[in-house]
């Protein structure tokens, strides 16, 4: 049965991923438009920024699984999200347009784990967190042609990679190219963690502080994080050019 108590930690955790996000654009941006020197961001410093942020969300979309009301719905509203920031990334084209994207990988997930939820599998088990959790770290390196870790890991068939129309398992094809790319493989067995997570831990044994804590403005962007998601970099970018062009200098976009 869905918990009906709204738990705000959740949100908090969810607003903070949503500032580290803004933050994380904002210095892409600079970056990559404004000739910033920040050789860190391309190695692994940026490397960990980025999957705080995106792994943040990934896991808590994989915990609301067990607290929503109707997750077929929850799908719907990611897939509608994801064909809008496609759209709107095609449009203002000052990068290459998001397609598979983490709002992509939310959908697909929700839509796989609640086909799943039909067979009877016990998400909760440790085995299975576990078992999604070993197997995202062995999956990490799929979409780059490889499987397993670090120097245990062995090259896939090319011929995975040789055709379009895997990029959205996780198999990118040779012209694929995307500004965001969340492919199910790996990330759905992360979202698979969270579903776990969420069907083995109810709020009834959280402990008192995680019910009771508060942050108003973490919670509010917590609870928009979707329309947030959608629309920053676009806020983002207009901010930088009314900046740049204040000091006259704006921004080459």
């Amino acid at each position: 049965m869905a918990e009906r108590r709204r738990i705000h930690a959740f949100d908090i955790a969810r607003g903070t991923a949503v500032v580290s996000m803004i933050a994380f654009h904002t210095v892409y941006d600079l970056v990559c438009y404004e000739g910033l020197e920040a050789p860190w961001f391309w190695s692994w410093p940026g490397d960990v920024w980025r999957a705080s942020i995106s792994w943040t969300f990934l896991l808590l979309a994989g915990r609301m699984f067990s607290i929503s009301h109707d997750n077929w719905r929850r799908a719907g509203c990611y897939a509608l999200a994801a064909a809008l920031i496609f759209v709107v990334t095609l449009v203002v084209a000052v990068d290459v347009p998001i397609s598979f994207g983490i709002i992509y990988c939310m959908a697909a997930s929700t839509a796989l784990y609640a086909l799943l939820a039909k067979t009877g599998v016990d998400f909760g088990h440790p085995a299975f967190i576990v078992g999604c959790a070993l197997a995202f770290l062995l999956c990490l390196e799929v979409p780059h042609g490889r499987i397993g870790i670090g120097a245990v890991s062995v090259a896939l068939p090319r011929e995975l990679y040789a055709t379009p129309w895997l990029s959205w398992l996780g198999f990118p094809g040779p012209t694929f190219a995307s500004g965001d790319y969340y492919p199910l493989l790996p990330y759905a067995l992360l979202y698979g963690v969270g579903v776990g997570w969420g069907h083995a831990v109810s709020s009834k044994n959280a402990p008192e502080w995680f019910l009771r804590v508060r942050c108003a403005p973490l919670e509010f962007l917590g609870r928009h994080s979707l329309v947030i998601y959608v629309f920053h970099q676009v806020a983002i970018l207009a901010v930088l050019w009314l900046v740049g062009a204040v000091i006259s200098r704006p921004l080459l976009i």
